[in-house]
């Protein structure tokens, strides 16, 4: 009676969360160190200002006159933002989302035909798995080396491609390692594409989050054939309920406005996202700058806190996280295996953190965010480098 996916997608809790679950039935207050939501851990765009935001768009989508690729008020606010960053991204090369896993859809279901590939970098993210196997497209993988902080083997990257291969996704910053690619590295990758053809999808949401540089090197400003950047208003201004996402089409001329058609034609099909939203984009860019700041300061401070704690941990081995939400930290000498020991942390400290091979990483890591209210952070870093070391 159901399609194959029913079968192929995951239906059981796996034994961390299984673990978590039971523990809040008891009533045991666990610390989440997986959630980038930083709504759920005290960071909130100005309420007020928002809500007057929000009025005055409402104001202006009285009258229902979708757009397919988005109101154009909103394109044109995401074009200047791209126009600040030094980038001629025009608001007619841009698509309105109603977030980045839908723009991901969109990208997929346009690039590839079922059994095409797109190649994904490894630390992977579990969500490229059931976007692919909903889109029907095999995923393959190339590799980050945790060696060289996480830089991309671009070697390994060309030999990993195929005739079936149709996009390669690049991360920057990188979920979950913190890694943020140099404009070397974006070159190099640049060149790969034009040789064999292939489209890049640039994930840029954690654009904002930088910690050892000013401005992010963008796959956009390469001579790569076709670049899908996508981004959107979830991390970048703490208002995931929002659901605005966007995808920006660069490259050559002829290839993005073949894109744009049929990413036209799919977003036309559903109309998806919500129209006041769309209307407070130019003003949530305009007002909401002084929070950014705020925000900026308060993840540098989170992330610098989270560095100097666990590099003092003599089981952990840290590599610095360059941009985003989270890091990656090897576990040394390790007896049990990581999935038992984010259950023993659980447990004993009371806090949820990954184990590495939910990302495909190599044994032995652990996976975690450093958004976090700072006393309760610096509290559930300590109890969980006590409990290590007491392994």
């Amino acid at each position: 009676m159901l399609s194959d996916l029913s079968r192929e997608l995951p239906a059981a809790l796996n034994r961390l969360y299984t673990a978590r679950n039971e523990a809040l039935g008891r009533g045991e207050s666990i610390v989440d160190l997986i959630s980038g939501n930083v709504n759920q851990h005290g960071m909130f765009f100005p309420q007020e200002l928002l809500a007057q935001v929000m009025r005055a768009a409402l104001d202006q989508a009285r009258v229902y006159q979708p757009d397919s690729l988005g109101q154009e008020v909103a394109r044109q606010a995401i074009a200047d933002y791209y126009k600040r960053a030094g980038l001629c991204l025009p608001a007619g090369q841009i698509l309105i989302t109603p977030g980045t896993s839908v723009s991901y859809f969109y990208c997929l279901k346009l690039l590839a035909e079922p059994g095409d590939e797109i190649l994904c970098p490894s630390p992977s993210y579990p969500l490229f798995e059931t976007i692919g196997r909903v889109c029907g497209v095999k995923l393959r993988f190339y590799r980050l080396l945790e060696s060289a902080h996480w830089e991309i083997d671009l070697a390994y990257l060309e030999s990993q491609l195929t005739t079936k291969t149709r996009a390669v996704v690049l991360i920057s910053p990188h979920n979950p390692t913190g890694m943020v690619a140099s404009q070397e590295q974006l070159e190099g990758l640049a060149e790969i594409a034009c040789r064999h053809h292939l489209a890049i999808i640039a994930d840029e949401v954690f654009s904002e989050f930088l910690f050892d540089r000013d401005c992010l090197p963008r796959p956009a400003s390469t001579a790569a054939p076709l670049i899908f950047t996508l981004n959107g208003f979830s991390k970048m201004f703490a208002l995931p309920g929002l659901k605005l996402g966007w995808v920006a089409v660069s490259g050559d001329p002829e290839w993005v406005q073949k894109s744009l058609s049929t990413l036209e034609l799919i977003s036309d099909t559903f109309l998806p996202v919500n129209e006041m939203v769309q209307f407070a984009v130019p003003e949530i860019f305009l007002r909401g700058v002084t929070f950014l700041q705020i925000y900026k300061a308060w993840v540098k401070n989170c992330r610098n806190t989270a560095v100097e704690m666990l590099s003092q941990c003599p089981l952990l081995q840290l590599i610095p996280p360059s941009g985003g939400f989270y890091l990656t930290a090897r576990v040394l000498g390790a007896e049990k295996d990581e999935g038992e020991l984010a259950v023993d942390l659980l447990h004993k400290s009371k806090v949820l953190v990954h184990p590495g091979y939910f990302y495909d990483i190599p044994p032995s890591h652990l996976v975690m965010t450093f958004v976090q209210e700072s006393q309760t952070l610096q509290d559930c870093l300590a109890r969980l480098c006590n409990q290590l070391e007491e392994k």
